[in-house]
């Protein structure tokens, strides 16, 4: 495999539009889905700001500022518990048939307790009874190697677990059930539906676009503010803090910190990530116009990012998938940070089959943040390119054609502009949602020049 850096020109894939809306009645499906699934009477999922993936999943609605618990029971019961800030915020749900209760434990300290203080109350009042079996939801879940017990381990606060099992009493029984919506392969975020990787590709292509603006306008002399404050951000909700970090030779770089008024020298290492909702983009380089020694462990991290491509597809496992592409990085003396690659949603990782040994597979309707970071990087150094892609078979790409054309439109035409202008044509399977696919700049000084395949 021969690489090049190349003057390539990033293209407009096309305008977006208006913005996808996931329908009630998707809502609807998903939640009698997991609580079927879940096997049990109730099927209780917990939220907070930071962890609000799987409540916005079901039901459109996410708390701010405090805690909330979604609550679905037989008969269609649905019930929401929150404080009382996010209480008013309820009305975005898009959840047909959603009750609304308020437990003020779960708002700020200081704030009102006078009227509904107590949530064993509410939980009475939303339906749960003595004897009642509950499948509670967590922002994620142990697996054996982790603990012995870890199926009766809830990431959910203390003070919920004792209410919810007050209220079943000796006679209930209280699962994880995590799993239903979060595992890798079989969860019900694993494999979306039509409108929400409609939804995800239209905040993708902002993300990637916004993105690219910092990276394709930096200056020396910037302060890491002034480069950053090109995203020409619009208020997308964000599902990370936004990155980035400029070190000198000989430094370490440490890519999650967020910007500061440090100013940016020529030849520095840096680096910059930007995530919504569904998406999440990131690059990373010297601060250069050419720099030979830093050039050849950049084509060795393009070829295993091809090897990632080329190597992915609806069947694979994600074992062989892990497998590949750290053996390419071997061969080059590098390795991945983290996982080749893993599920994206809401949240930026929502989990991940790409694991030693994984068995478990790639799916249609699958969205998937192309990750592989190389490591070890000499001190100063800094590589790294992320884009959402989202794998789709051909009865799912035929729903996207009728459902979103402006969207398989742009779908089609990053697929034509990887394979003619970098060199580097993806299976039918493989839907780029970025609009900077596989477009790596290693100088940033020099943005419009890129890696490509010969």
């Amino acid at each position: 495999m021969t690489i090049s850096l190349a003057p390539v020109a990033l293209p407009d894939f096309g305008p977006l539009g208006e913005q996808p809306q996931i329908p009630a009645a998707t809502y609807a499906a998903r939640a009698d889905a997991a609580l079927k699934n879940a096997g049990t009477d109730w099927l209780v999922v917990y939220a907070d700001r930071e962890h609000f993936g799987n409540i916005m999943f079901l039901s459109g609605f996410e708390p701010r500022f405090e805690e909330a618990l979604l609550m679905l029971g037989k008969g269609g019961k649905r019930v929401i518990i929150t404080g009382n800030e996010s209480e008013s915020y309820t009305a975005l749900a898009r959840l047909p048939g959603i009750e609304v209760l308020r437990a003020q434990s779960f708002s700020l300290m200081g704030q009102d307790r006078s009227q509904d203080p107590r949530l064993a109350y509410r939980l009475k009042d939303a339906g749960i009874m003595p004897g009642d079996s509950i499948g509670l939801i967590g922002w994620k879940y142990l697996s054996a190697e982790e603990d012995d017990d870890y199926a009766e381990s809830f990431f959910v606060p203390d003070f919920i677990v004792k209410m919810l099992s007050r209220a079943i009493g000796s006679g209930g029984k209280l699962l994880d059930r995590t799993e239903v919506l979060m595992h890798p392969e079989k969860g019900l975020r694993s494999v979306v539906d039509v409108d929400q990787l409609a939804a995800f590709e239209w905040a993708a292509a902002r993300c990637s676009t916004a993105l690219w603006r910092v990276v394709s306008g930096v200056r020396e002399g910037d302060t890491e503010f002034e480069a950053l404050g090109r995203l020409g951000y619009e208020g997308d909700p964000l599902n990370v803090h936004t990155m980035f970090t400029s070190v000198s030779k000989g430094e370490h770089i440490i890519g999650l910190r967020s910007p500061t008024a440090r100013k940016l020298k020529r030849g520095d290492g840096v680096t910059t990530a930007l995530g919504y909702w569904g998406a999440l983009s990131s690059r990373a380089g010297l601060l250069a116009d050419h720099d030979h020694d830093f050039l050849k462990p950049a084509k060795a991290y393009f070829e295993a990012l091809i090897t990632w491509y080329e190597t992915s597809d609806i069947g694979v496992t994600g074992g062989a998938l892990f497998e590949a592409v750290t053996g390419k990085l071997k061969s080059a003396g590098l390795n991945s940070a983290l996982n080749p690659g893993h599920l994206g949603s809401h949240e930026e990782w929502l989990h991940s089959p790409v694991q030693p040994g994984s068995t478990d597979r790639l799916r249609s309707g699958m969205p998937f943040q192309v990750d592989v970071i190389p490591v070890p990087m000499p001190a100063g150094w800094a590589l790294n390119s992320e884009d959402a892609v989202a794998f789709a078979d051909a009865t799912l790409r035929e729903e996207i054609r009728q459902r979103y054309p402006a969207m398989h439109a742009r779908i089609a035409a990053r697929r034509s502009f990887m394979a003619d202008k970098l060199g580097v044509a993806v299976k039918d399977s493989i839907l780029p949602l970025s609009s900077t696919p596989l477009y790596l700049p290693p100088f940033w000084l020099k943005s419009g020049h890129v890696l490509v395949r010969d």
